[in-house]
């Protein structure tokens, strides 16, 4: 290929090994190589990756770029998460932004949102290594959750590692320096149900410093934890107030509380509460085509995304479960081996969703009327579920769930 290198060529350029490209390459450090069958391509210009931990300690790592007076511009932290658009002009919003790495991560941003984690990693590889934290700090984030559902596993672990990173070295950094990498390490962890970050200050310490639409998203992450600690209530309280405090005019940010709501209420069997929560999010998402996160929730949802999407939005719901199984399996891979965990990979989602309810003590004919199935269909399920995990009682079920 014209303006590539091969792995062989690359090593001799570089003076390292075969191995050791091929290494940076699975780990996303070459920015725009492709891989080809089971070879790689590399860009002749691409720079030879450093070790982020040594250039760190050597303080070699670029300045970062701060406004007037040394805080931190959060004009490029997730800037399209921060944008209040009206629904249906979520791309447009993005496109009127001035080119540069605003655009660029808000394209991203727009790209993983609607189902495009391909395109969404590839606009967010360029800022990987971008001086601007703000840029930065948004394009691992992205990155990492793009390469999450497109199954490259290490570019994913390389990505969260980076935000953790940024984290650990925040404390010598101004407060909105600090402010923004608890926000994306926390936000890294929320959804892959992992333990939330070393060194990750209060909510109520960083909170203040960001910008509505972010504050919004925190405070997302921050019910999605007290869902995770079974705290339903107080999370839901945490949705139910930010939303009344503006946070609808975010839409981006709103989805998510709205989806955390679905969890909470469905935990708590208040099933109407719940889908008005599930039927907001999807008037706000439908007309941008956001659906990532359904598909990324679909396990928490109780199996409303079956009840209610499913027979008005066939379509669009095939779509939804076509991501939940892509996003699914690369979260099974990061979370089981890092928890020590092992939640279950081989229900159908059906299965999965009633053995959830069944998980949260939902009795067989209350599942069957949410479901509008017969309850010999609801047995059925559990039955084929209980099979494949090789448990004798719905007791059982709850460790390989998402609770």
């Amino acid at each position: 290929m014209k303006d590539y290198l091969s792995l062989r060529e690359a090593a001799q350029k570089w003076g390292v090994s075969e191995r050791r490209i091929n290494q940076y390459c699975t780990e996303g450090r070459i920015a725009g190589a492709q891989r080809i069958g089971k070879a790689w391509a590399i860009p002749s210009n691409a720079q030879k990756p450093g070790d982020p931990r040594r250039m760190r300690q050597q303080g070699k790592i670029p300045p970062l770029q701060t406004s007037a007076g040394g805080r931190l511009n959060h004009a490029n932290l997730m800037p399209l998460m921060n944008t209040a658009f009206v629904p249906g002009n979520c791309q447009a919003a993005a496109l009127a932004m001035t080119p540069g790495p605003r655009r660029d991560i808000a394209l991203a941003e727009y790209h993983y949102f609607s189902g495009q984690p391909e395109a969404a990693a590839k606009e967010a590889e360029a800022y990987l290594t971008s001086p601007d934290i703000g840029a930065k700090l948004s394009a691992c984030l992205i990155y990492a959750y793009a390469n999450l559902s497109l199954g490259r596993i290490p570019r994913a672990r390389f990505a969260l590692d980076e935000l953790n990173a940024a984290l650990a070295s925040a404390g010598k950094e101004s407060p909105e320096f600090r402010a923004a990498a608890a926000f994306v390490a926390s936000a890294g962890a929320v959804l892959l149900h992992l333990p939330m970050p070393d060194k990750l200050p209060e909510i109520e310490s960083f909170l203040p410093l960001l910008p509505p639409g972010l504050r919004a998203f925190a405070l997302y992450v921050q019910a999605h934890y007290l869902y995770l600690k079974k705290e339903y209530s107080k999370s839901a309280g945490t949705v139910e107030a930010t939303l009344a405090m503006g946070a609808s005019a975010y839409p981006i940010p709103a989805i998510y509380l709205h989806l955390v709501a679905v969890m909470d209420y469905m935990s708590l069997k208040q099933s109407e509460q719940a889908q008005g929560h599930l039927l907001t999010a999807w008037e706000m998402a439908r007309p941008d085509d956001l659906i990532e996160g359904f598909g990324e929730h679909h396990g928490l949802l109780g199996a409303m995304l079956e009840a209610v999407i499913k027979p008005k939005w066939p379509e669009d719901f095939k779509r939804i479960i076509d991501i939940t199984y892509r996003f699914s399996s690369g979260w099974r891979r990061v979370h089981n081996p890092i928890t020590g965990h092992d939640v279950a990979d081989d229900l159908t989602t059906t299965e999965f969703a009633i053995a959830m309810l069944a998980a949260r003590n939902w009795t067989t004919q209350e599942i069957a009327e949410h479901l509008n199935i017969s309850v010999n269909t609801v047995k059925s399920h559990i039955s084929e579920a209980m099979r494949k995990l090789n448990v004798r009682n719905r007791k059982s079920l709850k460790q390989y769930m998402l609770e």
